[in-house]
C-alpha cells in the first residue's frame, strides 16, 4: 500500500499543475461549458487513479519480466536468440504502450480514419522490435553508441527527403510516444540484463544506457517508410468532432470503456503468454513470485483502462478546446501558455526524478539533480513554446527545428563523455511522458485548427518530437560541462577518464 501511495503522489503532482492551469484559464481567458469542465475533472480523476495503478502494476509485473528476460538472454549467450527475442519483445511491449495508443487515436481522429490507429500501432511496433533487436546486438558486439546514432540519424534524414510533411511530424511524435511508462522500464531492465554478457564492467556500465535511444528511432523509420510506400500522398484533417458541444457527462465514459477494455486486453495478452511460456521452460519461479507477477498484470490492466478512458472521454477534449479558444483570442498567448505547460509538465514528471537521481549517483553527486531538473524544465518549456510558435507562424517548418537540433545532438556525441550520451538519448522518452502525449498534444492541435494557414496534421503534431529532442542537447551539454570541470580536478566520469 505504501508503494501504491507513492505512485499516487507522483501521478497527482504530474496531473495537478495542468489541471490548475486549465481552471485558471476557465475563469479568465477561455471559459468552458460546465459539462465540458466536469468531464475534464472526471477525466483527471480517472487519469490519476489509472496511472497510479498502472505504474504500480508495471513495477509489480512488467519490470520483473524484463529483468528475467534480460538475464535469460544473457545466459543463452547466442546472438540469434538475442536478436529474435528482441524483435518479439520489442513488438509486443510497444503494442502495450499507452502513449502510443493515445497518439495513434489522435492520428485516426484528425484523418477521419484514413490513417487508422491499428496501422500506426502495428507499423511503429514493428520498427521498435527491429531496432530493439539491433540495439541488443550492438551491446553484445560492443559497437560504440555514438557511431550507431550517427548512422541511424543519417538514414532518418535521408528518408525525410522522401517523407511528406504530414508523416514527418507523426514519425517524430511516434518516437517520443513509444518510449513511455510501459516501454522504458522494460527496455532498461532488458538492457541491464544483456549488458551482463560483458566481462568488462566499465563497458557494461556504459552499454546499460542508450538502448531506449536506439529503439525510439525505430518508430521514426517505420512511419517514414510507411509514408514512402503509402498511396495516400496528401492528407487532410480537422478537429470538428473534438470541439463539438455535448451536455452529457457520464455517458461518454461509459461508451468508451468497453472498447478500451477490449483493446487493453488484446495488447497485454501477448506479454502474459510470453511470461507463461518462459515460466514453463526457463524462469521456474516459485508460486508466490508468479502470483506477484499475475497481480501486476491485473493492476496494469485495470490502470490502463481507467487511464485511457479518462484521456479519451474528458481530458484531451479540453486540451483541444483551450488551444482552439486561446489561438482565436491571441496567438502570442498560445506561445506563453505553451511555455508554462512545458515548464510544469517536466517539473512534475515522475520519471524525471528517477533519471536525475541516476545522474547524481553516476557523477558521485558532482552534478546535482536540481541543476538537471532546472535545465530540463526550462528546455522543455522552450520546446513547447517553439512548437506553438511554429503553429502561429506557418512559414516555420518542423524540420527546421529537428534538423538543427539533431545535428547539434549528434555532434555533441563525439565530445560528451560516452556515459552521458547514453543517458541523454534514453532521457527523450522520460521527458515526453503521459501529460505531453495527452493534454499538450491536444492543445497544439486545437491551436492549429484555429489559426489561419496552419494545418492540423502538419502543425498540430510535432510537439512530442520537440519535447523528446530537448533532453538530448540539455543533458549532453551538462555532460560536456562536467567533463571540462572534471579535467581540472582529475575526476573520472562514470569510470571514464574525460
Amino acid at each position: 500500500m505504501n508503494i501504491l501511495l507513492d505512485k499516487f503522489k507522483e501521478v497527482l503532482f504530474a496531473v495537478l499543475p495542468i489541471t490548475v492551469i486549465v481552471l485558471i484559464l476557465n475563469f479568465t481567458l477561455t471559459p468552458l461549458e460546465t459539462s465540458v469542465l466536469i468531464r475534464f475533472l472526471l477525466g483527471a480523476v480517472l487519469i490519476i487513479f489509472g496511472l497510479s495503478v498502472f505504474l504500480f502494476g508495471v513495477d509489480l509485473g512488467i519490470n520483473p519480466i524484463g529483468a528475467l528476460m534480460g538475464s535469460t538472454l544473457a545466459k543463452s549467450n547466442k546472438i540469434l536468440v538475442v536478436s529474435v527475442a528482441g524483435l518479439v519483445l520489442g513488438f509486443f511491449i510497444s503494442v502495450a504502450e499507452p502513449d502510443l495508443h493515445i497518439l495513434a487515436g489522435q492520428v485516426d481522429s484528425v484523418t477521419s480514419g484514413l490513417i487508422s490507429s491499428v496501422s500506426i500501432v502495428t507499423i511503429v511496433s514493428v520498427g521498435i522490435g527491429i531496432m530493439l533487436s539491433f540495439g541488443l546486438v550492438r551491446i553484445v558486439y560492443n559497437i560504440p553508441l555514438y557511431k550507431v546514432l550517427t548512422i541511424v540519424y543519417a538514414l532518418i534524414f535521408l528518408l525525410a527527403l522522401f517523407t511528406s510533411a504530414e508523416f514527418l511530424a507523426i514519425s517524430f511524435d511516434a518516437s517520443g510516444a513509444t518510449t513511455g511508462a510501459m516501454t522504458v522500464p522494460f527496455i532498461l531492465s532488458l538492457s541491464l540484463g544483456i549488458s551482463a554478457l560483458k566481462k568488462d564492467s566499465k563497458a557494461s556500465e556504459k552499454d546499460s544506457f542508450g538502448l531506449v535511444g536506439i529503439v525510439s528511432t525505430g518508430a521514426i523509420i517505420a512511419v517514414m517508410v510507411m509514408s514512402v510506400f503509402s498511396e495516400t500522398k496528401s492528407l487532410t484533417g480537422n478537429l470538428e468532432h473534438h470541439v463539438a458541444e455535448s451536455t452529457r457527462i457520464i455517458s461518454p465514459f461509459l461508451q468508451k470503456m468497453p472498447a478500451i477494455a477490449k483493446e487493453v486486453f488484446l495488447a497485454l495478452l501477448p506479454l502474459v503468454l510470453i511470461f507463461l511460456v518462459f515460466q514453463k521452460i526457463s524462469f521456474k519461479l516459485q508460486k508466490k513470485a508468479v502470483r506477484r507477477v499475475v497481480k501486476g498484470f491485473i493492476y496494469t490492466f485495470i490502470g490502463l483502462i481507467s487511464f485511457l478512458t479518462g484521456v479519451n472521454a474528458g481530458f484531451m477534449e479540453v486540451g483541444s478546446v483551450v488551444g482552439h479558444d486561446l489561438a482565436t483570442k491571441s496567438q502570442p498567448l498560445v506561445v506563453v501558455v505553451g511555455f508554462a505547460l512545458g515548464l510544469v509538465t517536466i517539473l512534475a514528471e515522475p520519471a524525471v526524478y528517477v533519471l536525475t537521481q541516476q545522474i547524481e549517483e553516476v557523477t558521485s553527486g558532482y552534478v546535482k539533480r536540481k541543476v538537471v531538473v532546472f535545465a530540463l524544465s526550462l528546455g522543455v518549456g522552450f520546446a513547447v513554446a517553439l512548437a506553438m510558435l511554429k503553429i502561429a507562424v506557418p512559414q516555420i517548418q518542423l524540420w527546421h527545428y529537428l534538423l538543427l537540433g539533431y545535428i547539434i545532438s549528434i555532434v555533441l556525441t563525439y565530445f560528451t563523455p560516452k556515459l552521458f550520451v547514453g543517458i541523454a538519448f534514453d532521457s527523450g522518452g522520460v521527458a515526453s511522458g503521459p501529460m505531453t502525449a495527452t493534454f499538450i498534444l491536444a492543445f497544439a492541435q486545437g491551436a492549429a485548427e484555429a489559426i489561419e494557414g496552419a494545418h492540423v496534421l502538419i502543425d498540430g503534431f510535432g510537439v512530442i518530437a520537440m519535447v523528446a529532442l530537448t533532453p538530448l542537447i540539455a543533458l549532453q551539454t551538462l555532460g560536456l560541462i562536467f567533463k571540462i570541470k572534471s579535467v581540472k580536478g582529475g575526476i573520472k566520469v562514470g569510470g571514464e577518464q574525460p
